[in-house]
């Protein structure tokens, strides 16, 4: 779906379409992990940290993530700077590789 909102030119909606995806993957990867975020309402950044802290994700992975979200943030809040089509090209393709790599 995010693939698809970006090649129409609704950037904003694919980003946020994206991010809900890695969000609830990482939720997921921290139900797996028994790693419990104590917010009422965790976000990607919250999930990120929790898994870096147990080690589940070096720093590496940590950073890209924590870039993810950062995209994903520029289409969900109204920022100065419109999120581009390739941002969210990397989103898509970050989140697709996550998926598959990280359990």
């Amino acid at each position: 779906s995010a693939n698809e909102l970006n090649k129409n030119g609704f950037t904003r909606a694919a980003g946020a379409v994206a991010g809900v995806v890695l969000e609830n993957h990482l939720a997921t990867v921290c139900d797996r992990h028994k790693i419990q975020v104590t917010k009422k309402h965790p976000t990607i950044s919250d999930f990120n940290d929790s898994l870096k802290s147990k080690e589940v994700l070096d720093m590496s992975a940590w950073r890209k993530i924590q870039y993810l979200g950062d995209i994903r943030n520029k289409c969900d809040h109204k920022k100065p700077v419109e999120p581009t089509s390739e941002e969210i090209d990397e989103l898509i393709e970050g989140v697709r590789k996550y998926i598959k790599t990280l359990f």
